[in-house]
């Protein structure tokens, strides 16, 4: 039988503050209809990357057949990309992901948190902050600018309440972490109040891009770094399959070292993980349980209720 996560452990620290959760995009899915398939002309939830993937593909007749390329987000981004151009993609996927869609269990769960918190995502929706909006929660918003070269070392941060964004190089992001909540989004996001700031790291090149500047330390404000010595890591909806995010654990990997007799703990929630995963996970010092998300959520959810 399998081992459950220490919900109690990780709801207080998550309750404290000291705890980063990290959403990838299975986190976007909790609270899917089990079997539902996605409808891109009448949307009631967010398509899957494979989903989109397929949509993108048919539409810019991807001259591939092969699964394996067909099914690689990234890769028929870069095709539709070159063959219509960089602003036609980004309206399609705007066309795509800006409907009004609920966000699930896990994100109002985020947004009960009492605590200032970081939270990543690497998700281009914006359910989180709707979540924290409805709860009446304030949050600054920090996002890396894919698609603005004009401020391609910058990041664009919107404070709480403001309209447009600053656009900070990332070692001079200036916001207080002991007092206000940051929504950091890692590879874009969609901006509902204004299309001209949205920015989707999606095609190959883009990813490209941001691991060069991951590896020149201009990717993740130098603002997070000391806030993630001392605070534990929450994975949820990622595998370690993607060879992106085993590139940004690379890069945080002195935060989830073994750190002598102040060890602190991480975890991941991931359903049914292959023995690489766990190996994977297990090299980074991080403790992985094999559970559905949804089920997790439920359960850290009785413990604050408790």
């Amino acid at each position: 039988m399998p081992i459950e996560p220490p919900y109690g452990v990780i709801w207080n620290r998550l309750n404290q503050g000291k705890v980063i959760p990290f959403l990838g995009a299975g986190a976007s899915f909790v609270g899917r209809p089990e079997g539902a398939s996605w409808e891109p002309k009448l949307p009631t939830f967010l398509p899957s990357g494979l989903e989109l993937a397929k949509l993108l593909a048919d539409e810019a007749k991807f001259p591939s057949t092969d699964p394996r390329d067909l099914d690689d987000l990234a890769k028929v981004c870069s095709y539709y990309s070159d063959i219509s151009g960089r602003p036609v993609l980004r309206e399609r996927l705007r066309e795509v992901l800006n409907h009004v869609y609920q966000s699930g269990p896990l994100h109002k769960l985020l947004a009960c948190v009492v605590a200032p918190q970081v939270i990543v995502t690497t998700n281009y929706d914006d359910l989180i902050e709707q979540a924290f909006l409805t709860a009446g929660r304030p949050y600054d918003l920090v996002v890396y600018p894919a698609d603005r070269k004009e401020i391609a070392n910058a990041v664009l941060w919107w404070p709480h309440g403001a309209k447009e964004p600053h656009a900070p190089a990332p070692n001079e992001l200036d916001i207080d972490l002991t007092k206000t909540t940051v929504i950091f989004k890692m590879h874009g996001t969609i901006v509902r109040e204004g299309s001209e700031w949205d920015n989707f790291v999606i095609t190959e090149e883009d990813y490209v891009e941001f691991l060069s500047r991951l590896t020149t330390n201009t990717a993740i404000p130098a603002l997070f770094y000391p806030f993630f010595r001392e605070r534990s890591f929450l994975f949820l909806g990622y595998s370690l399959r993607d060879w992106n995010l085993r590139v940004v654990l690379k890069n945080l990997s002195k935060y989830l070292s073994k750190r002598g007799d102040d060890e602190l703990p991480s975890w991941a929630i991931q359903y049914q993980p292959s023995e690489l995963d766990k190996q994977l996970w297990g090299r980074r010092n991080v403790s992985i349980f094999d559970q559905p998300i949804d089920e997790f959520v439920d359960k850290l959810r009785l413990r604050m209720e408790n």
